[in-house]
């Protein structure tokens, strides 16, 4: 898919999600800068993170900043901050809580990546997945070296979660998970499946 950003925000829209837990990295930026143009109910939204990196919200490997700078300040969304400068998953188990009650609740969309590893989220390879846990702080195979991150089992509590893919350095990635070896991103497993967005350089064969 040439424009998979395009394409994933009006699948976005269409959706009309009210709780969203949002990616990192560099993959979702281009959506977000689309979804910042598009006509939706923002006041009615609720922003939480699937992962954050163990630094300040204005440091360049923040997942907050990225994502403050392509959509959130620029919609009357309610955010929901994971705080990166303390790694205090207790204080966003507490903030969840808040929102949705105790328990698993369930989100109406998460978006999320991989990895070249198969990593997705803060969930890397070798790791625990985080079982029922909420949230789990994991030691990452590359700096920043310390993350927050909602566990599988909370990753699977939505109504949707939309995979955005893209770069042929995924291929081998996405390979492993067609044939259904254990990698991270299999771990992500919503009683409505994945939708799972591919760019023309990751959606080759390896």
């Amino acid at each position: 898919m040439d424009d998979i950003a395009s394409a994933a925000a009006e699948r976005f829209v269409s959706l009309r999600p009210r709780t969203v837990a949002l990616a990192g990295g560099s993959t979702p930026r281009p959506l977000y800068e689309r979804l910042a143009t598009c006509s939706f109910s923002w006041l009615e939204t609720h922003i939480f993170f699937g992962d954050e990196r163990c630094v300040p919200p204005g440091h360049e490997a923040s997942n907050y900043r990225m994502a403050r700078e392509a959509l959130l300040s620029k919609v009357p969304a309610t955010v929901h901050r994971m705080p990166g400068e303390t790694c205090d998953a207790g204080a966003y188990e507490e903030e969840l809580s808040k929102v949705f009650g105790l328990g698993l609740p369930q989100l109406d969309l998460v978006l999320l990546g991989l990895g070249e590893d198969g990593h997705t989220a803060s969930l890397f390879p070798g790791q625990p997945s985080g079982g029922a846990d909420v949230l789990a702080v994991h030691a990452a195979p590359k700096p920043p070296p310390e993350r927050v991150t909602l566990s599988a089992a909370r990753l699977s509590r939505t109504r949707q979660a939309l995979f955005l893919v893209t770069g042929a350095g995924k291929r081998a990635a996405l390979t492993a998970w067609r044939q259904g070896r254990d990698i991270p991103a299999r771990h992500i497993a919503p009683p409505a499946g994945v939708d799972l967005w591919l760019d023309a350089g990751a959606a080759t064969e390896a």
